[in-house]
């Protein structure tokens, strides 16, 4: 793993879906300068840096996943100066942003693709991973067939409209299969560089990359993969060794090999992150009837892989994945938080987390999300037309509003000490406080269940996380024994003896005495 940035080292992260931010020209879609208009609101929560989802031009059939050109933003959002100028205002107040790479496909609509389609052998026609017959699928891959004058099938990643960009195979076993040193998955990779270089040198922090873990094929121990990132990683070394690097991977102990400086959890695969949030027994409920076991041990099976570097991003939820405040209300999100933003690597809050908002129920699919639309509603900014959102005619909406009478709102919450608003502002400022509590700091759980217990370290201090999500008091027993407080929510913890007494829904942070 390269030097990591120092900004990264506290950094708390704003995911933005551009789409349903903030509409500065009343046509019913975010924009930049929306954007813009709410950075200030960023920074008083207390976030460090934004995640933004892909502002490419696109058409759009998979929510801007499907990426038409890499070197233009999509008017919708604005120009390539509006960009420039959005990362200069963030950099105005000290922070920092990531665009969302999509490396590993593109749109059907895509220049590239066109001319790989084309029978006549071009600069573009290994650009993608085809097949040399029709009659020939791409074996555990979906496939396009039968759409030009081009003999062979085309690999998609995942929906039909997205063909999968050619980096090679690691083992390859059938003659149109291409090895990574081949000219076609070389050429695929250099204009990878030549992309990161366009937009670092206008101004980006980095990027965070969708699916990077799927670049090279029939690459099972993903050491083709491992390899890929290496070099762009000394590309980045040698021309922007302040670039940040975060993985949608789900394996740390290989992205961080690959040159990463932090890795996703995912809410699929072996993760158990949903066992926290988002089944029907969520951990962080008050019902008191989950599991954090799974997940624990997952986690530390990763973070020891990974030479305890404790760089494994916990995001509160994403533009795919159910909201929290679907299944968690109240105090369960406060409590929910508390873990989220004492946890190692860079904590993400998805726009409107931090807020409730919630799950809008029964929409109809917009732009590929099917039932991830219902977490990409326009955020709610306060009791004005469209919630503050646009200007725009509520028909032309890019996805229609929650329309509950409580629905939460950013005004409402702000004026209100006792939201979970200010709860997390609240939480975000002691993090920055300690640096035990950062992503750096050491972790050790020293109780998983009810109460989940753990050990912070740093440098200067060591801090006992005790979160209890349970409507009942819990106990268990400790060796280590809280001096000060730093925070709570709930109550206090007691100690008898070695034994802690946990208050019912509640979470606090105590320094200790070893």
């Amino acid at each position: 793993m390269s030097t990591q940035p120092k900004w990264l080292d506290n950094a708390v992260f704003y995911e933005i879906y551009p789409q349903s931010f903030k509409d500065s020209n009343a046509d019913g879609i975010g924009d930049f300068q929306g954007i813009i208009e709410k950075l200030d609101y960023i920074k008083e929560l207390g976030c460090t840096a934004i995640w933004m989802n892909p502002c490419f031009e696109s058409p759009f059939g998979d929510a801007g996943y499907d990426v038409s050109d890499y070197y233009k933003t999509a008017m919708r959002y604005g120009t390539n100066e509006d960009l420039k100028r959005l990362f200069e205002e963030v950099h105005k107040r000290d922070m920092h942003i990531l665009l969302d790479l999509v490396p590993g496909h593109t749109s059907i609509d895509h220049k590239w693709f066109q001319e790989s389609m084309k029978a006549e052998k071009n600069e573009y026609t290994d650009r993608y991973v085809w097949t040399d017959s029709i009659w020939e699928e791409v074996w555990g891959m979906g496939s396009l067939r039968g759409i030009s004058d081009r003999d062979g099938s085309c690999a998609v990643n995942f929906f039909s409209h997205q063909p999968a960009l050619n980096y090679g195979f690691y083992k390859p076993d059938r003659p149109w299969q291409q090895s990574m040193d081949d000219e076609g998955p070389k050429a695929t990779l250099k204009e990878l560089k030549n992309i990161m270089r366009f937009w670092l040198n206008m101004g980006a922090d980095g990027f965070r990359v969708d699916m990077a873990g799927s670049l090279v094929k029939h690459d099972e121990e993903g050491k083709g993969t491992i390899r890929l990132w290496q070099n762009v990683r000394a590309f980045l070394d040698s021309e922007f060794p302040n670039a940040a690097m975060v993985s949608e991977w789900g394996e740390p102990d290989k992205s961080l090999q690959g040159g990463f400086h932090m890795d996703f959890t995912l809410h699929f695969g072996p993760s158990h992150y949903n066992d926290l949030f988002r089944c029907d027994k969520p951990y962080f409920s008050s019902k008191g009837e989950g599991t954090i076991l799974d997940f624990v041990n997952k986690y530390k099976e990763s973070y020891e892989k990974s030479e305890r570097k404790g760089l494994i991003c916990i995001p509160s939820g994403n533009h795919d994945m159910d909201r929290l405040a679907r299944r968690l209300h109240g105090d369960e999100l406060k409590i929910a938080f508390a873990f989220l933003l004492s946890m190692p690597g860079a904590p993400f809050i998805y726009y409107g987390d931090e807020i409730g908002m919630r799950y809008v129920e029964n929409l109809t699919s917009v732009e590929g999300g099917y039932n991830r639309t219902g977490s990409r509603s326009p955020m709610q900014w306060d009791n004005s037309l469209n919630l503050g959102f646009s200007s725009a005619a509520k028909d032309r909406l890019y996805i229609p509003m929650d329309e509950s009478s409580d629905r939460p709102t950013a005004e409402e919450q702000m004026k209100d000490e006792n939201s979970l608003y200010h709860e997390i502002k609240r939480l975000i400022s002691i993090r920055m406080s300690h640096e035990a509590l950062q992503s750096k700091g050491e972790i050790e759980f020293v109780n998983v269940g009810y109460p989940l217990a753990y050990l912070r370290s740093g440098k200067e201090e060591t801090i006992l996380v005790v979160v209890n999500p349970a409507a009942e008091e819990k106990n268990f027993d400790c060796k280590y024994l809280p001096a000060e407080c730093i925070y709570d929510f709930g109550g206090k913890i007691s100690a008898d003896g070695t034994t802690i007494n946990v208050p019912a829904q509640s979470a606090g942070f105590y320094r200790i005495e070893k």
